[in-house]
This record gives C-alpha cells, structure tokens and sequence, in this order.
C-alpha cells in the first residue's frame, strides 16, 4: 500500500487499483487507514485565496514505456490492441480530476509530446485547451523542440489571487538538457522585486544543486537537467527576491524536494504518463501554500500506471521508489518568506 496524498483535510491510499479515501479531516489529525497511521498537514492561516493545478511530462505521441534509446532491456510496456494509447488514458484521467478540482489555472511545465509533431500537440491541445481554455499556461520541454521547434517558448507572469506564477521556458532546442538566458534571469528579478504576492518559479528542468541524493555532484556542461552556471543564478534571484518562496519542475520524472541555504525548496513533480501518474494541486492561503500531490485514480488509468511500478528494473533501477518518492517530497506547506 502507498499513502499517496495527504492534505490539510484529505489522506488518499493506495493499494493497487484499489483506492481508500478519507475526507473532512482536521489539519494535523491523526487517523487509522488500513491499519497506518497517517497525520493530516498542518493548514497555513488566514482564508484560502484560491487553488490551481500543474502537470509535466505528459509525452502525447508515445507508444513505449520505459525504453532507453535503443536498448532491448525494459520492461517495455506497450498498450494491447484496441486499447488507447496510454498518455490519452493517463491525460484524460488528470484532466478530469482537475476539472472537477476548481482550479483558477492550470500549468503545464513541458514535455508535452514525444518528438513535438504537429499531431501530438493536436492531441495535446484536445485534451487540455479545450477543458481549460484561457485558464491554461503552457511552457515546453526539450521532447517538444528537439527539431529546433519554438512553440510554447515564451515566459509567462501568470497572476491569480494571492500568487504570481513565473513560468520559464528551460528548454535548448535540439539538446535534453536546459538553462536560463541573462536576459530571462533579469526579468524574473525584476517582477520578483515588484511582486507584493507570494511568487512560485515553474520550469520544465530541475536545477544543479551541486549534489545528488546526498553526493557530491560533478559541475558538468552534460548535466542532465539545468545547466550549473544558469542554476546558481538563478538560485541567486530566489536567495534575494524574499517573495519567490519556491522552484518546481518535471522532467526528471520523480518527486523530490531540495532545498537551498535559505530554506527556499527546489521541487520535482513526477509524470503523468506512467508510474504514479500523478498532477500537484497548490492551495493558496493568506498565510501560506500547501502542495498536494494526487495520483490519477481513474480506473483506466491506474490499470496502466500499476504495470509500469517496475520499468527500467533491467537496468537494476527501483523505478517504483524513484519515481513515487517521499510522502513529504510530494505534501508539504511552502512557507512565505
């Protein structure tokens, strides 16, 4: 069993397929799920301003899960015949719990599609701009500009009650990796410094932060996510505008938080496409932002997502660990600044 979301009111188990749900909890309360004790968050004070909502790596147009390159080794799953492909299985499940969430906006940070052909960001816009229309805001990823493409290439100051959301465009066309431009940098120091609302800072690559998983890390140019040098700056913007009170991306296809010296956390949120499968959901209070991971749960989609726990276990990879992370990696408060 996984205890997949935990709220100020809300505490969500999986087991399989199977999903139990408790609801109308107090913030910090403790209950019995299934014989696990699990504590509710801790509610920020004031009244809530209002809610929105983030995906990543939604990859519409792939037909493989879990292979590498060209390698034979897996597992590789793929969709039996007659059914549909899986990132619409898996984006029409997130859409729809979204949908029904109330959400003032809807964010997706990149890798939108599998190689950026026109009919996979058809698909895209099918399943996400006619549910959302002018409440979506759209920044690419590298899947979606490796043939130089430059749609969705463009920052964004997104202003919803309580929060201002900057969201950057991390993406080099043609490469996998990412950086921040001087001149992307100086405008997100500049609308921080004139920002009179909490700020949260969205990209699709994950930052350097000079070390993985505890280890020191190699400053390398090959970096799989942010480039160092564009990293540190920007970590220099967070460190000196007190009103940016976090980083969140994809890309790496996980849930994990660090944090940097002053405590500001640098976020990654998992997939959608396959193990968990999940989208974030950020409740904006007057005195505080929570974040709240859910697992897609529509049945089609956790058929799919339960068969991808193991991808990439022939390369000696715990893809189920890595990929759903820690509770508190996934639910937690931001605290302003």
């Amino acid at each position: 069993m996984d205890v997949t979301t935990v709220a100020d009111d809300l505490i969500v188990v999986h087991d399989g397929v199977d999903v139990h749900r408790l609801t109308d909890l107090g913030p910090e309360s403790e209950h019995d799920v299934r014989g696990l004790l699990v504590r509710t968050l801790d509610r920020p004070p004031g009244a809530l301003l209002c809610r929105f909502g983030t995906v990543n790596d939604v990859h519409f147009g792939e037909i493989e899960a879990g292979r590498i390159d060209d390698e034979p080794g897996g597992p590789i799953q793929r969709v039996a015949d007659g059914e549909a492909p899986y990132p619409e299985t898996m984006n029409r499940g997130a859409t729809a719990e979204m949908a029904a969430a109330d959400l003032a906006a809807v964010i997706v940070k990149g890798d939108l599609t599998l190689d950026g052909a026109p009919h996979e960001l058809e698909a895209f816009e099918r399943c996400y701009r006619d549910v959302f229309g002018d409440r979506l805001h759209v920044v690419r990823g590298n899947h979606d500009a490796y043939r130089g493409q430059d749609y969705y290439s463009r920052d964004q100051w997104v202003e919803l009650p309580g929060v201002a959301i900057a969201l950057m465009d991390t993406t080099i066309p043609c490469k996998t990796t990412g950086s921040l431009s001087a001149a992307q940098l100086e405008w997100l120091d500049a609308r921080a410094a004139e920002s009179g609302v909490p700020v949260i800072v969205m990209g699709h690559h994950q930052q350097w932060l000079g070390s993985v998983d505890g280890r020191p890390a190699n400053r390398s140019d090959d970096y799989f996510g942010m480039h160092p040098d564009a990293s540190d700056a920007l970590s220099g913007v967070i460190e000196r505008r007190p009103a940016i009170v976090a980083y969140t991306a994809g890309h790496t296809h996980r849930h994990r938080v660090r944090r940097l010296p002053s405590g500001v956390p640098s976020v990654e949120i998992g997939c959608v496409k396959d193990f968990p499968g999940t989208w974030a959901e950020y409740k904006v209070y007057e005195g505080g932002i929570m974040q709240v991971v859910h697992r897609v749960s529509t049945p089609e989609a956790l058929q799919w997502s339960e068969r991808c726990r193991h991808l990439y276990s022939d390369f000696g990879i715990d893809y189920e660990t890595y990929a759903l992370g820690r509770l508190e990696d996934r639910c937690f408060n931001l605290a302003l600044r």
